[in-house]
């Protein structure tokens, strides 16, 4: 026993003395060198001195992750069968036997934008509506060629991560969503340093709508004959705000805020009136077949949009005065000084929608109008020519109308 007490104690005894000798430098040699010192690297995880993230140039990650956990709550209150996966989601799944029985479906599809409209948004700091003008816009664009909307996606772009504008934004596009049985089911949020303005975005959308076959409306019914329905516009809807701004702020030098008699309202609350949906409108004549066309009236105007729809051999006449101008469009053409030609193919002026009916369905189609208390006049009608616009008549003669009603 005695030797092992022994032995282990020299055996500690020695330990200690070689970690001594270990711990203890080596004098160092006069005149010799000394040695370079050893770089600790860092943790793991931890910021070398100096180097720069993410944030530094501007983009913040958790900023927008903590957005982005805002919207997917607003977005899944559009959800309906169908919808597969979730906000966040690489791709959206839809399954399409959810659409409904079709025999023979076919996917419609479009994108669009806002426009210089949001300049308007930024000016106001109202960035509620401009989310139901670009879904609007977008169901319109696929429901003239008689589709019905399934989901959409968006796109929004701006400098700086604002988390309460994208709220707002996609508050807008989930309230037109669920207004037509549409859902969003996913989108793209891009924070973009030095590349907008402070306080600006873009914005930007895509949908994808179903028709059946034998219904899409294509426009090659159309013929001499056929009468024009023009169906009326809450406002500028999305177009034109370029030569508006000019005309109203730089020319004039009015504010959002200032008022005018024959407006009712602010110009800021009126160059933000919502971009119209037609669905709700004509969504119940859609499978009578009543329909030989539709023309969506954006940028371009009559003139550049009715051709869109039209097949060789036929044209387009409008009759000016056949309904009347609302006040917006009066003031624009006169304190521009905007000629009749740009007007008509620059702004609505007051149609938003052009239903191109054969002769003898007409009555059935007012009658729908009428008992859904749509407004509607007869603009016009199809003659034979080359696939342009013709017009009779004159803007002047139009008789005077009410302020556009702000959409519910």
């Amino acid at each position: 026993m005695s030797d092992k007490i022994q032995g282990g104690t020299r055996g500690r005894d020695e330990r200690n003395r070689a970690k001594s000798s270990e711990a203890r430098p080596p004098r160092p040699v006069p005149g010799a060198a000394k040695p370079l010192a050893t770089a600790r690297p860092p943790a793991a995880g931890a910021r070398p001195a100096g180097g720069l993230t993410y944030r530094d140039a501007g983009v913040d990650i958790d900023a927008k992750m903590r957005a982005i956990q805002r919207i997917r709550l607003i977005a899944r209150g559009t959800f309906k069968k169908g919808v597969l996966t979730d906000i966040g989601s690489f791709g959206g799944l839809f399954e399409l036997s959810a659409a409904g029985t079709y025999r023979h479906p076919v996917l419609v599809s479009s994108t669009d934008g806002v426009g210089t409209k949001l300049k308007i948004a930024f000016l106001t700091g109202n960035h509620r509506t401009v989310g139901m003008d670009l879904v609007n816009h977008c169901i319109n664009d696929i429901l003239v060629q008689g589709a019905v909307p399934m989901f959409f996606l968006d796109y929004i772009a701006m400098g700086k991560v604002q988390s309460d504008v994208m709220v707002d934004v996609v508050s807008g596009l989930a309230r037109a969503c669920r207004d037509a049985g549409c859902a969003l089911i996913g989108g793209e949020t891009a924070e973009m340093p030095d590349f907008y303005k402070p306080g600006e975005y873009d914005l930007a959308g895509f949908i994808v709508g179903i028709v059946e076959k034998d219904q899409v409306i294509d426009g090659s019914r159309i013929a001499a004959g056929d009468v024009l329905i023009g169906l009326p516009s809450s406002g500028l809807h999305t177009n034109g705000y370029s030569l508006a701004r000019k005309i109203l702020f730089d020319k004039r030098g009015m504010k959002p805020d200032s008022r005018l008699p024959e407006l009712h309202r602010t110009i800021g609350e009126e160059l933000l009136q919502v971009h119209r949906s037609y669905l709700p409108v004509v969504r119940g004549i859609l499978p009578t077949g009543a329909l030989y066309g539709m023309a969506h009236i954006t940028g371009g105007g009559f003139t550049d949009n009715i051709p869109r729809i039209l097949p060789r051999g036929v044209a387009a006449r409008i009759d000016l005065g056949s309904w009347p101008l609302p006040p917006l469009f009066r003031l624009l053409q006169r304190e521009g000084k905007v000629a009749e030609e740009e007007m008509l193919r620059t702004f609505n002026n007051g149609i938003g929608m052009v239903l191109v009916v054969p002769l003898h369905r007409e009555s059935e189609v007012g009658k729908h109008l009428e008992s859904i208390g749509e407004r509607h006049w007869r603009i016009g009608e199809i003659v034979r020519g080359n696939r342009k616009v013709l017009y009779t008549g004159s803007l002047d003669s139009a008789p005077a109308d009410r302020p556009s009603p702000p959409v519910p």
